[in-house]
């Protein structure tokens, strides 16, 4: 069931909204930026996701000990 719900934006905000993402689209854009928010299982559901990407994960490993190498022979990250 979906309830009706009234914000309140800036103008410039407003605008952009319906210029980027589209009136029809609006609600849903919002609903997707606030579930992980305010409904933990979603946010669970989506971690579990993103752990069985493989590739992901071997990109997030590598980018963190190149991080930590880098940090401890005081290089720069990039």
């Amino acid at each position: 069931m979906q309830k009706k719900l009234t914000i309140t934006v800036a103008e410039d905000v407003y605008e952009g909204l319906h210029r980027v993402i589209g009136r029809p689209k609006i609600s849903g854009f919002i609903e997707d930026l606030v579930k992980p928010y305010v409904l933990r299982k979603s946010l669970e559901v989506a971690y579990q996701q993103m752990a069985q990407d493989e590739a992901r994960e071997g990109q997030a490993l590598e980018w963190a000990e190149a991080t930590l190498r880098a940090r401890a022979g005081g290089a720069e990250v990039r």
